[in-house]
């Protein structure tokens, strides 16, 4: 996992270091964002508030903007192009970590049955690390923001992120052995229970704003839900007729952008 996130962030790295240096027709802002994350996963009972609620993580990231301000400003062509006046390119780089438990009804203190005592007694973690690109679409002008006309601004956002995670897998009952599938919940399918690390791709759309906090910092408030090609990012697929859906979730973070030219 070590060597996984020190190649991921190189790339990171080099990634910023190739558009600063072959983009000077652009303007550039970096940034930190950070919230809470809801995990939806294998664990807990589907459309149940307590699971939705109980399985709460934290994220954290940073963020680089490449944005088309230095086009519009002088090229007159530019101006009068709906891309480079309503649409930022961003890139992440992110992380977030999350307890797991079973909520639900089928753990409710009046179940006395072995299967309930081993869905109460088993517990996760998942923790994912993110690289990426979205395309931010403005629907006000962006000209209008960066220069401190606009005091809000709304945008969309959609992109592909390449997610490395390293779930953990526990459990209480009989001899707390995490390997020994007869330590779970007895109708899963064998092997449904893995934390082996992996790595995976995801969509991420998000709905958000920026405000103008001065002509060259923003605060942000972004809601983003994160699908991803895989249903092991927690340690568990259980296989069932209810497991509809790969692992998503849901991060609401806040952040500060800083622009500069």
């Amino acid at each position: 996992m070590t060597l996984k996130l020190k190649k991921l962030t190189l790339a990171f790295v080099m990634l910023l270091t190739l558009q600063l240096t072959f983009s000077q027709s652009f303007t550039h802002e970096v940034g930190i964002i950070a919230g809470p994350v809801a995990y939806q996963s294998d664990f807990g009972e589907r459309y149940d508030f307590e699971t939705n609620s109980g399985n709460i993580g934290f994220g954290i990231g940073l963020v680089y903007y490449m944005n088309f301000e230095y086009l519009t400003n002088y090229y007159s062509y530019s101006r009068r192009n709906y891309f480079t006046n309503h649409f930022k390119v961003r890139a992440e780089i992110s992380w977030n970590k999350t307890k797991l438990n079973h909520y639900g009804k089928w753990v409710d203190p009046d179940r006395t049955s072995i299967s309930a005592e081993k869905l109460r007694a088993h517990s996760g973690e998942s923790q994912n690390f993110d690289i990426g690109a979205q395309l931010e679409y403005y629907p006000l002008t962006t000209r209008a923001l960066s220069r401190g006309g606009d005091k809000f601004a709304p945008f969309l956002s959609l992109g592909v992120h390449y997610v490395s995670f390293n779930p953990d897998v526990e459990t209480t009952y009989g001899d707390q052995n995490p390997n020994d599938p007869n330590n779970f919940y007895p109708q899963w399918e064998p092997g449904s229970v893995d934390a082996q690390n992996g790595s995976t791709w995801s969509v991420v759309g998000s709905l958000g704003v920026r405000y103008n906090y001065s002509p060259i910092s923003n605060f942000m408030v972004d809601l983003r839900i994160q699908s991803f090609f895989d249903d092991r990012t927690d340690g568990l697929d259980h296989q069932l007729n209810s497991n509809k859906t790969n692992d998503w979730l849901v991060w609401l973070n806040v952040g500060y952008i800083f622009m500069f030219d």
